[in-house]
């Protein structure tokens, strides 16, 4: 008996051992079962090397309970004992299985399946299986046959004597010595039927790879012929109910459980399509209807069952057409596309724990290394294995993939699949997520060989493995572009010039040899610049494939790396900081508008990876940098070239955000709300122009009159830029307003002030590398034919006499943007009555202001464009919405202080907060407003210069789709939706504007 207060040295041993609760074990081995061995040094040696002593002792006492009789304990016990590879093999799967001890418990002969060692053993394939199988003549019998054949495969696996792809090529073996099983025995209910019809098995994902989990769906296709004489409906119609009973035998649950789900979604047209087709009706969908994706699970179609004639005729019927998927329209970014919609679908509770899905899981592996197949497989037959591990090693052999890439990955990819083996063998349960429960992590860590702290070696394992999967995945695909073109260590294969070639045209780059050209002068070389690209080049090439134009993506990347490879921050910063290559990459494929910009001042560069390095930084800041910069030049070019190059960094700043924001980054979506990506451009821009104009009038009066101009002197924004909407290539709507100093002549006042107005406006488009700024006064009284400049006096009276309706329009949008503040202030206390007329508009003045609508849009719409797609004067589109918004400021603003703003969407609020619009008429014009505004930006952005209707070129088309959130090959969706949109708002401003 064991003293009070001290442990036995049996409780001691046990821990030691590795059980977790050793008192219930001391119990269990005291018990009568095991009463003749408790002491045998043997056994808990053999429990302790277990994957989870507890569980295998508490199988091994359920087991002994469930034989027949004290004789057939003692064998048990007695081959135990004396014969290590039975007491390996049936200890270790009961410490790894709950649900396999529980069919031992169930069937307690069972034992005696793992008692065999011959060398025929330790490999069955199909055959060896079928044999195991062939006693089965009902589901249920089936299913013992099933999991006793598990059995053999799980004590082989655990014991480590089959590795992890050996063990999953077992499965696949099993599973179809099992369809043929289940088959037949749908066959013997149905005689008739098979007499009329040639049925085919199929088997594709993993099955068909050859790479089957322990608990999967068997995905399988059906093909049916009838036989000879018979007719091909009622054959197919008996095809359908054999591929049925099939199915249901091995999925339906029986007293012994199911075995798997037989999935045959996978066929043409899924759930939707017949269960059973023709080889014909195969071929002709493939040819006319299956999409990328279809394609790419055909790599694994392998006969399994059923006739094997018809299965070899579908299998070379298909191939041809699986080896030209990769010459579809935007393969890549289709297969990429679906890649990522696996992601964006794991619930968020689970993305952490998805072994398979997540990112850095099993399936990233599988997808990089099909995508890679589909491409060069249509040259190099050796690549066209379904089994994910040969096709790498084949793709690393052929140079398609770089050695010591590839065996990164393989490592990997054994480790996940080998931790997801064994978190399906515990309870034979169909999951991907890694359990938390510490007992789980425990058993899984010490089935895999980590016995020193379980847990925490598995965590780092599997997060180790997991980043080296993220970290290579896509790489895979793009470093042997950089090795074709690179020196390489002796004996390492390289691409060939054709196969690099293949790959940049799968990836949409439209000049290969040209992109070739340019990976050679980025990355050749020994030198510190040249090696860091080569790290670079593999990601920032398929950041670049993700764009409408890789090549100009390439090309940019070049020109800023020829500007900037000398300066040693500019490869450190995309190196080190991690958004900053990701967003270089978005902006220099994006279009011509930023990297033109950028290009003008390469070390810009410098923002992307700044952390507030894409914020817009506020009217007064700008205007303090600006001013400051004019304060240090010598003379009004220099400071207003300096006051442009503030201009233009800052142009390039805010490009570059709205254009992160729009694509999104791998860590960061794309902006969801489309309005406040307009409102950030529009402000920022119009900041920008008010800062630069303030800056060139400071620099104008300082030159010739030093401090003080004789006349104070105001610069009123008008249009867009007075209503903080300017796009990138919008002109500066202004209005120069002066009011001569005490005892300066009006004459005096009058010319400095004229002259300060064309010096300024010289200035700001004098050709340089900068872009200009054109400054248009054409809204002033009496247009092109009045004074550029008044005194507000003048202004006065030309308006208490002379105005016009659609003067009193364009004032809705006055507000002082530089200059003195004062007189800004009494401009706009001078036009507010106008603006805002007492008791709103007659009559007279509504008509008018419908007459002038009607009139622009037949007069100033462009010949031969396509009314319906123009941005500005097209039906719904800005012209619609801001008349009808201004209509109802000069209505009401009289009375309701919301309208008085020179904001689009703002006034627009405050008219449905007054009221005046409903709720959802608010939101149709809104979102045509601000899709309007969009499209004017992102063909600014793609083209350059500005433009009013979508471009015609079909890669500039492509590009204003991905800016817009469209990925490639739906730029038909886009314009259909730009059309609806239009035409929604359309008819709510023939209602509220023409009162319809």
């Amino acid at each position: 008996m064991t003293a009070p207060g001290r442990r036995s040295s049996t409780f001691t041993r046990l821990l030691r051992h590795g059980f977790t609760d050793p008192s219930a074990a001391e119990r269990l081995l005291d018990g009568p079962e095991l009463t003749a061995v408790r002491n045998d040094p043997v056994l808990l040696d053999a429990l302790g090397a277990t994957a989870d002593p507890d569980l295998a002792l508490v199988g091994l006492v359920r087991l002994l309970e469930a034989q027949p009789g004290v004789t057939a304990r003692r064998e048990l016990l007695d081959t135990l004992i004396a014969a290590k590879p039975l007491r390996d093999r049936l200890l270790g799967v009961l410490g790894a299985s709950a649900a396999l001890a529980d069919h031992l418990a169930r069937h307690p002969q069972d034992w005696q399946a793992l008692v065999m060692y011959e060398p025929q053993d330790l490999h069955p394939g199909v055959e060896e299986f079928e044999r195991g199988l062939a006693e089965a003549v009902d589901p249920v019998s089936l299913r013992v046959a099933y999991r006793r054949c598990l059995l053999s495969i799980a004590a082989r696996d655990v014991c480590g004597t089959t590795d992890v792809a050996e063990t999953a090529a077992e499965l696949a073996d099993l599973a179809t010595a099992t369809l043929r099983a289940a088959l037949a025995i749908a066959r013997a209910a149905a005689p008739e039927d098979a007499a009329l019809c040639r049925l085919a098995v199929i088997a594709m994902g993993k099955c068909g790879g050859h790479e089957l989990n322990y608990v999967s769906d068997v995905d399988v296709i059906f093909v049916g012929e009838a036989v000879d004489g018979a007719d091909e409906g009622k054959a197919l119609r008996s095809a359908t109910k054999l591929a049925s009973h099939m199915m249901r035998v091995c999925s339906e649950t029986t007293v012994e459980g199911s075995i798997w789900p037989v999935d045959a979604n996978l066929r043409p047209e899924g759930r939707n399509g017949p269960l059973v087709r023709t080889l014909s009706s195969h071929l002709a969908y493939y040819q006319r209807w299956a999409k990328t994706w279809e394609f790419q699970a055909l790599l694994k179609a392998r006969p399994v069952a059923g006739d094997p004639e018809l299965g070899e005729e579908y299998v070379a019927a298909l191939e041809p057409l699986v080896w030209k998927a990769a010459e579809r329209d935007n393969f890549v970014a289709d297969v990429q596309k679906m890649r990522r919609r696996v992601v964006e679908n794991i619930p968020v509770a689970e993305l952490d724990r998805q072994l398979k899905l997540g990112p850095g899981g099993l399936r990233d592996v599988e997808f990089a290394v099909q995508l890679l197949q589909l491409v060069h497989g249509r040259d190099d037959g050796s690549l066209r294995s379904g089994t994910t591990l040969d096709a790498l090693q084949a793709l690393a052999g052929g140079g398609y993939v770089g050695r010591a890439d590839a065996a990164q990955l393989d490592e990997a990819y054994r480790f996940l699949r080998s931790m997801e083996h064994r978190i399906q063998l515990f309870r034979l349960r169909r999951t991907h997520l890694v359990p938390e429960d510490e007992a789980d992590l425990r058993r899984i860590g010490r089935s895999l060989g980590l016995r020193a702290d379980p847990v925490a070696d598995l965590n780092r394992e599997w997060r180790r493995h997991a980043a080296v999967v993220r970290r290579l995945h896509e790489k895979l695909f793009y470093r042997p572009l950089l090795d074709a073109v690179a020196q390489l260590a002796p004996g390492e294969a390289r691409l060939s010039p054709e196969a690099a070639r293949e790959r940049l045209v799968a990836l949409g780059y439209g000049d290969p040899a040209a992109a070739l050209r340019h990976l050679e002068a980025l990355a050749s070389g020994v030198t510190r610049k040249a090696a860091i690209q080569r790290t670079l080049l593999p990601v920032l090439l398929g950041w670049f494939a993700d764009s409408a134009d890789p090549d100009a993506g390439l090309l940019n990347f070049r020109k800023v790396s020829d500007a900037l490879g000398k300066t040693p921050w500019y490869l450190r910063l995309l190196r080190d900081e991690g958004a900053a290559a990701e967003n270089l990459a978005r902006v220099l494929s994006a279009g011509r508008l930023a990297p033109d910009l950028l290009m003008r001042a390469p070390e810009a560069v410098a923002l992307l990876g700044a952390d507030e390095g894409l914020a817009p930084r506020g009217r007064a800041a700008l205007e303090q940098e600006v001013l400051a910069a004019v304060s240090r030049a010598d003379s009004a070019e220099q400071a207003v070239t300096a006051a442009r190059g503030v201009r233009r960094r800052e142009l390039f700043r805010t490009a570059a955000a709205d254009i992160v924001g729009s694509y999104g980054t791998e860590t960061q979506p794309a902006e969801a709300d489309q309005g406040a990506l307009v409102d950030r451009v529009g402000g920022a821009v119009s900041d920008l122009t008010a800062a630069t104009i303030a800056g060139t009038l400071r620099a104008v009066v300082r030159d010739t009159w030093g401090d003080t101009l004789p006349t104070r002197f105001a610069v009123i924004g008008m249009g867009r830029f007075g209503g903080h909407e300017l796009g990138y290539g919008s002109d500066a709507d202004v209005l120069f307003v002066h009011e001569p100093r005490p005892g300066v002549p009006e004459q005096s006042a009058s010319e400095a002030a004229n002259k300060v107005v064309a010096e300024m406006r010289r200035l700001l488009q004098i050709p340089s590398a900068d872009p200009p700024l054109l400054v248009d006064a054409d809204l002033r009284p009496e247009g092109k034919s009045g004074p550029l400049v008044r005194t507000l006096n003048s202004y006065e009276a030309y308006y208490r006499r002379w105005s016009l309706v659609w003067e009193s329009q364009a004032l809705l949008r006055a507000e002082p943007v530089a200059g003195d503040e004062d007189l800004g202030r009494r401009f706009i206390e001078l036009v507010d009555p106008l603006r805002y007329p007492a008791e709103g508009l007659g009559d007279d003045a509504v008509r008018e202001i419908r007459r002038l609508k009607a009139r622009m849009e037949s007069e100033r719409l462009p010949r031969g464009a396509d009314p319906k797609l123009h941005t500005k004067l097209g039906p719904g589109g800005l012209s619609d919405v801001e008349w009808t918004v201004q209509l109802m400021q000069l209505r009401h603003g009289w009375v309701e202080p919301g309208l008085r703003t020179t904001r689009t969407r703002e006034a627009l609020a405050a008219a449905r907060a007054a009221g005046l619009i409903s709720g959802e008429d608010a939101e149709i014009l809104d979102e045509a407003w601000v899709l309007a505004t969009r499209v004017r930006n992102a063909v600014m952005l793609v083209r350059g210069r500005a433009g009013d209707t979508f471009p015609s070129g079909g890669r500039e088309l492509a590009a204003v789709g991905r800016y817009l959130g469209y990925a490639d090959g739906h730029v038909g969706d886009m314009l259909d939706a730009y059309r609806r949109t239009a035409r929604r708002a359309r008819a709510v401003v023939e209602v509220l504007f023409y009162g319809a």
